[in-house]
């Protein structure tokens, strides 16, 4: 009797791990609040038998190692953080595609995602992506008590004209008025939350989408763009240049500087900090913004691969998405959960106002990296990062530039 019921005891414990499997995750989060909400995602795939296993590429080191090297290397990780359509179109021309509407219409996914969340995780008709964290990228974060001791009022602006106009008493009260990062990607990211800020849903979509127009490139509403980055630029501090995001957003935590505007990742660094939305800091959307641009952090899942594997990444995705993962991620991230039904204990000042703002179809338009083409958006970040290093350069050449880089991209 004992060697039945020791071999039945084995015997459950091998099928309950018979399809564990050693899932490889591929990502570019690095900062602490990042790390801390991968760890929820984590936990989440070991309680259900398998084991996570990192490539972890921060996004700001340069590194050219990118998903589809890593695919074509042979060496390719099962699920992947991406939002370039044109890479699941790749994957799908070498066999390694894995489209997931059928799971989220079993799993009842589908009715609960705002309308942002839903357009960026299809591609051709098929979702292929799994959400896992929404943001604004152009939110205003500002301290409460620098904004009390300035005697300004940043939820008054109406403008971004009457955001300048205050920051001589920023300034006068010795704080920075808005802290910038000078990199590359920081003021790329800058540049499309002012196009759609002061430009608007067709003129970003103009620029940005999978069908750039060359007419808008020189355009008043391109030449309003610059100017306005010009004189982002010329308000940076002089310790902006190369600084990291969070680092810069660690000087409005810490009362050195007003704001900053950024993506609203920003509020994991303000909630890791023991500060809560609405009483230590406030958030909004840009001055005078005609729209705004979502981000919708997602995975993909590699398609091609064995019956375990494909379990795998299924008990992955159903993990991320999980209502009550989504709400701890979100809380430890700073992100707004991308299910309409996850527990409310996620939905902080910041996160209701972003809902708020993403309520409006017409209001909203998706991250670059959703839609366009990425020689054409980084071709885009040179030129900017180009204007933005180099106060002699003006408008003209900049748009110049572009026209160029139009004609070689895409031409």
């Amino acid at each position: 009797m004992k060697k039945t019921l020791a071999g039945l005891a084995t015997a459950i414990l091998l099928s309950s791990t018979a399809y564990a499997s050693e899932i490889v995750v591929y990502h570019s989060w690095s900062s602490g609040p990042e790390v801390a909400a991968l760890n929820i995602i984590k936990d989440g795939i070991e309680a259900k038998g398998h084991t996570w296993t990192d490539i972890a590429i921060p996004h700001d080191t340069g590194s050219n190692v990118n998903l589809m090297n890593l695919v074509t290397g042979g060496s390719p990780p099962n699920v992947f953080m991406e939002s370039n359509p044109g890479v699941f179109r790749d994957l799908a021309a070498l066999g390694f595609g894995r489209p997931v509407t059928a799971f989220f219409n079993e799993q009842g996914i589908t009715e609960h995602l705002p309308l942002a969340v839903a357009k960026s995780i299809t591609v051709d008709g098929e979702i292929v992506k799994i959400p896992t964290a929404l943001h604004i990228d152009g939110m205003a974060y500002y301290n409460m008590e620098v904004a009390k001791a300035a005697g300004v009022d940043p939820s008054s602006w109406g403008s971004l004209d009457a955001m300048f106009a205050d920051f001589q008493k920023v300034s006068d009260a010795g704080y920075v008025p808005l802290a910038i990062g000078g990199q590359q990607w920081q003021v790329g990211y800058l540049f499309h939350a002012l196009a759609a800020a002061t430009g608007g849903v067709d003129f970003y979509n103009r620029v940005y989408g999978a069908e750039p127009d060359p007419a808008v490139l020189d355009s008043a509403e391109m030449r309003n763009l610059l100017d306005t980055l010009r004189r982002f630029q010329e308000a940076a501090d002089e310790g902006s240049a190369n600084r990291e995001w969070n680092v810069t957003t660690n000087m409005v935590i810490t009362g050195k500087a007003l704001m900053q505007i950024h993506g609203d990742w920003m509020k994991g660094e303000w909630t890791a900090a023991g500060k809560t939305a609405g009483t230590d800091f406030g958030c909004m959307q840009i001055p005078g913004a005609k729209a705004v641009v979502a981000t919708v952090d997602s995975w993909g899942l590699l398609g091609g691969q064995s019956p375990e594997m494909d379990q795998a990444e299924l008990d992955f995705a159903s993990v991320v998405v999980d209502p009550q993962v989504q709400a701890d991620f979100a809380m430890a991230k700073g992100s707004t959960p991308v299910r309409l039904d996850a527990p409310e204990s996620a939905l902080d000042a910041c996160s209701e106002e972003v809902l708020h703002i993403l309520s409006d179809p017409a209001h909203q338009v998706q991250n670059p990296h959703s839609m366009s083409d990425a020689d054409w958006q980084n071709s885009i970040w040179d030129v900017v990062f180009n204007f933005w290093s180099d106060p002699s350069m003006s408008v003209d050449d900049a748009i110049a530039q572009m026209q160029d880089n139009y004609e070689t991209i895409l031409g």
